[in-house]
């Protein structure tokens, strides 16, 4: 059943699911999505009550996940076009060459391809090199940071996601993903750090919040540098 409240000018939309239980829950998924799970006599109108008495924290949920969606639009991977890398705009430059290669120069990525439809692939693997090694080289002193809580990731892979920056599975391993790349080095400490907190505290709880404040004092203003930058 899908509802929905008004809570000021913004509208909060939910999924409400009845089943055998006693207490109300209300989850935010990384989607954004608000599910509500109530005891089978629960009437609408109480469900709606307590949506607006949690809607600041819904919206707040809402907020951390939103800087987990990338929003880069569609390229098309022609000469001319910008692309981001560590949070700099470079202008593409495709050139035709047996010797394929991607190379930074100047204000220029120039990709060098046997033919035009290669150069999306070439990009893409050059952007996935250099993820791993940025990531990696990024992580390890603050994972080092962590060690003093005495968790520590499994392991680091990159994995492509279409609505998230970073997540962590519920045995330890952080995955993140390689469009990252291209946001500053700040953005990509913030989302490494996010998702260390996840060690400690699996949900976005006020612990939650100290903890990634106290290892991350300005975590706020890289979570809305890469909201605006990849949009």
């Amino acid at each position: 059943m899908i509802e929905a409240i008004q809570f000021g000018s913004r509208t909060i939309g939910f999924r409400l699911e009845y089943s055998d239980r006693k207490s109300l829950g209300i989850t935010v998924t990384p989607e954004m999505e608000v599910l509500v799970k109530a005891p089978l006599a629960t009437s609408v109108e109480k469900v709606k009550e307590k949506i607006k008495k949690k809607a600041p924290w819904i919206i707040k949920q809402q907020s951390f996940f939103l800087s987990f969606q990338p929003k880069t639009p569609k390229r098309k991977y022609i000469s001319g076009e910008t692309h981001l890398y560590l949070g700099r705009q470079y202008r593409l430059l495709v050139q035709i060459g047996e010797q394929e290669s991607v190379k930074l120069r100047g204000k220029f990525i120039e990709v060098t391809a046997k033919e035009k439809s290669r150069a999306k692939s070439l990009l893409q693997d050059w952007y996935l090199q250099h993820a791993t090694s940025k990531f990696h080289a990024i992580a390890t002193p603050l994972i080092d940071k962590f060690r003093k809580y005495k968790v520590a990731p499994g392991s680091i892979v990159l994995r492509s996601m279409p609505t998230r920056w970073g997540s962590c599975t519920p045995t330890g391993k952080i995955i993140l993903n390689p469009e990252l790349i291209k946001a500053p080095k700040g953005c990509i400490e913030y989302v490494i750090i996010h998702e260390l907190c996840h060690l400690i505290h699996h949900d976005h709880t006020q612990k939650f919040i100290d903890l990634q404040t106290k290892e991350m004092k300005d975590w706020e203003r890289w979570k809305m540098k890469l909201e605006k930058l990849l949009a």
